[in-house]
């Protein structure tokens, strides 16, 4: 029988040793699909990606805000909810020109709270149920103590 001395055993095992560990990491060979056409298992396909929402279908509230002066009134709080519910789900700011778009989604019936400091708030039913797909509104804020600032 053919012998091996220790030191040659040695070198063949790190002689092989690569190609056995390179072997051992290839990924397994592709099974053949099953005859008859079925589908493969459940577990092989990918899950299904959940739909992101779309704001496509969303309905926009325009406006602008001015004060008891006729003045673009930039930095007024905005508050939105459905005309049912007491929590507000949607808040914006107008900008620098008292101006404001808030996206919301179709369907319903809104109240929208438009709020400052030292003025009367201001409220208003936006019905985003018709077939149109924005409204606009404007708001003229009144002083809160009824004397003009």
């Amino acid at each position: 029988m053919f012998r091996l001395r220790p030191i040659r055993l040695l070198a063949v095992c790190l002689l092989l040793a690569p190609l056995a560990y390179t072997q051992a990491q290839d990924p397994a060979p592709p099974q053949p699909a099953p005859a008859g056409g079925s589908q493969p298992p459940a577990a092989a396909s990918p899950k299904p990606q959940p739909k992101k929402y779309s704001h496509a279908n969303d309905f926009l509230i325009r406006g602008t805000v001015f004060n008891d002066k006729a003045l673009a009134f930039p930095d007024v709080e905005l508050h939105i909810r459905r005309a049912k519910e007491k929590k507000f789900r949607w808040q914006s700011f107008t900008n620098s020109r008292g101006e404001f778009a808030i996206r919301v989604p179709q369907g319903s019936e809104y109240e929208m709270v438009v709020h400052t400091k030292g003025f009367k708030d201001q409220t208003r039913i936006i019905d985003a149920q018709s077939g149109t797909s924005e409204e606009s509104a404007v708001f003229r804020m009144e002083p809160a103590t009824g004397e003009k600032k």
